[in-house]
């Protein structure tokens, strides 16, 4: 099929669909922006879902579904596309619809980032023909603070991450923040499930175990293999593979890549440590990990830190490892190291401390530390309750911060002491609490 009328097809096929059955997020895209609207993030989170709750809103306000070009660059019909046939995509379009001026076309690019130079054909198509241009992409570099020149200042952004647990319980139609007994005991199941099988929007709505994990495990496998392996050129599948799981492994810990590098080739595998520390970039551009450094008031020293990682999905670690321990500890952290990576808009930063003791997370916004958060599933143990009370009130200390937390399951309580006040609260009250 040549190009064009393969774009014809897809543009049909996309309209015949209007309109679409979506859950709203809590993320609502602008229906008339005035700038290139960019939804990254990572894949099956809910982008092109994004997309289609703004297409709902226009259709409702009395635009015509023949006014809505749709097209999905993560079709294998268009792997290997030059750049410059691009063009053919608006050539399409005029000849479905030639008495339909371009600029009052709502245009949706849905995992354009697979055709390399597509920056250039949505900032020409902007400036030039449509003021409604919609780009989603698996990809951190559409961000505005690392897209390419030419679309620097062109772009609203609007990141996209596996559902949180307010939405997990939107889509589970529970009451996130009810106060009867009933809307407790759902919330805390929903909690379990949501520490242990992550926020994916199908898995979430998924009732079979067996088809979560299947699922997720496919998510896994797309990612390494089209967001990794064929976009960076990647030949040693199995070296990739296994770099990944023990950076899932290494969870809540600092990672070393020199040490993974050592411990790879004392096993036969011969890696370089430049390929591991680019495999480690580009799946944090891949939405894979989130990273956050070590704490420092020095730039330099913060650079030079050992980095965590946290897995952008706690229910994909699960299906990927499939650990023979109990790692509740583990993802309940990780759960709180995404929701402040949600939360932390262009303001914040987030760190760990790490001195003599340690704390999870510091919260930096512009040049002043607001808050200081440990995680821990219980604190019924005085050894685990001495060392996680030690680790705040140090960070305290170094940071001058006064609003301490520790995040339990399901444990609260105020503690009073001459280093200062921790409010200890159960996971999903933080979780559902407004910030």
């Amino acid at each position: 099929m040549a190009r064009k009328e393969l774009f014809k097809s897809l543009i049909a096929l996309n309209q015949a669909e209007l309109p679409f059955e979506r859950i709203e997020r809590e993320i609502m895209l602008p229906d008339e922006p005035e700038l290139i609207i960019t939804v990254p993030g990572v894949r099956r989170a809910g982008k092109s879902s994004l997309l289609m709750l703004v297409v709902n809103k226009l259709l409702a306000s009395g635009v015509k579904r023949e006014q809505i070009l749709w097209v999905n660059f993560d079709d294998e019909r268009l792997d290997g596309m030059p750049t410059e046939e691009l063009d053919e995509v608006l050539q399409a379009y005029r000849e479905m619809y030639p008495e339909m001026s371009l600029k009052d076309v709502y245009m949706f690019f849905d995992e354009i980032q697979n055709i390399v130079g597509w920056d250039l054909f949505v900032l020409r198509v902007f400036k030039s023909y449509c003021q409604h241009v919609y780009v989603t992409g698996s990809n951190a570099k559409l961000l505005s603070s690392e897209i390419s020149t030419a679309l620097r200042g062109w772009t609203l952004d609007y990141e996209m991450l596996p559902l949180s647990f307010r939405e997990c319980c939107r889509f589970k139609r529970i009451d996130a923040q009810g106060y009867l007994e009933s809307d407790k005991a759902k919330r805390y199941a929903a909690m379990e499930e949501y520490i242990h099988g992550g926020g994916f929007p199908k898995v979430v709505l998924s009732p079979d175990k067996s088809m979560k994990m299947r699922l997720l495990q496919g998510y896994f496998n797309t990612m390494l293999f089209r967001d990794l392996a064929e976009r960076h050129k990647i030949k040693n599948i199995e070296a990739l593979r296994y770099f990944l799981k023990r950076v899932m492994l290494n969870l809540t810990k600092t990672t070393s890549i020199n040490a993974i590098v050592n411990d790879m080739r004392s096993n036969g595998v011969s890696v370089s440590k430049d390929d591991l520390y680019n495999w480690a970039d580009w799946a944090v551009e891949a939405y894979m990990f989130v990273r956050f450094p070590k704490y420092s008031p020095s730039l330099v020293k913060e650079n030079q830190s050992l980095r965590k990682y946290y897995v952008i999905d706690t229910g994909m670690r699960q299906a990927v490892l499939m650990p023979q321990s109990e790692d509740k500890g583990k993802l309940l952290e990780n759960i709180v190291a995404l929701e402040l990576f949600r939360r932390r808009g262009a303001e914040r930063k987030i760190f760990y401390w790490q001195e003599r003791h340690e704390c999870d997370f510091v919260v930096q916004n512009g040049d002043h530390v607001e808050e200081l958060i440990q995680v821990t599933w219980d604190m019924t143990d005085e050894a685990t309750r001495k060392r996680e009370m030690d680790g705040i009130y140090e960070a305290a200390r170094g940071t001058l911060c006064d609003k301490l937390t520790i995040v339990t399951r399901d444990q609260k309580e105020i503690i009073e002491e001459d280093r200062g006040r921790i409010e200890v609260i159960g996971i999903d009250e933080w979780l559902v609490a407004k910030h």
